[in-house]
């Protein structure tokens, strides 16, 4: 089967109305014991609010197993980028990753379709995404 280039689809996809928001998902999985992982959290935290305040983290967190049940230990990053280059050097910049602890994956992500609902209440300032 011929792939599709990624700029050819997303050329398409905005031309049939589509949204073709460019994203980088890198899927973060553990690559050493639990307490190595445990040991660079803080870190990763701290790197992760930096991102989200520069504007280049849209989502971040971690991932179930199959059944929800169990913590899998694996996670999602979204991050906002000029290329996949530039969300590569963030992904590798993470103390999570730089320390071993875990390794990832990342792609490129186009969304589409979907929605997003903000309340803001402008006498109780506050926000809520639903």
């Amino acid at each position: 089967m011929k792939m599709v280039a990624w700029a050819d689809y997303k050329k398409e996809a905005k031309s049939r109305g589509a949204l073709g928001l460019e994203l980088y998902v890198a899927m973060s999985t553990p690559a050493k014991e639990p307490q190595d992982v445990k040991a660079s959290l803080p870190d990763h935290l701290a790197y992760q609010a930096e991102l989200e305040r520069a504007g280049s983290l849209a989502f971040a967190g971690p991932m179930s197993d199959e059944t929800g049940v169990h913590m899998q230990g694996m996670g999602l990053i979204i991050y906002r980028a000029e290329s996949l280059e530039a969300a590569q050097a963030l992904a590798e910049a993470d103390p999570m990753h730089m320390s071993g602890a875990r390794t990832f994956v990342l792609r490129r992500w186009m969304i589409n379709e979907g929605s997003l609902t903000l309340s803001v209440g402008l006498s109780t300032k506050t926000a809520t995404l639903i």
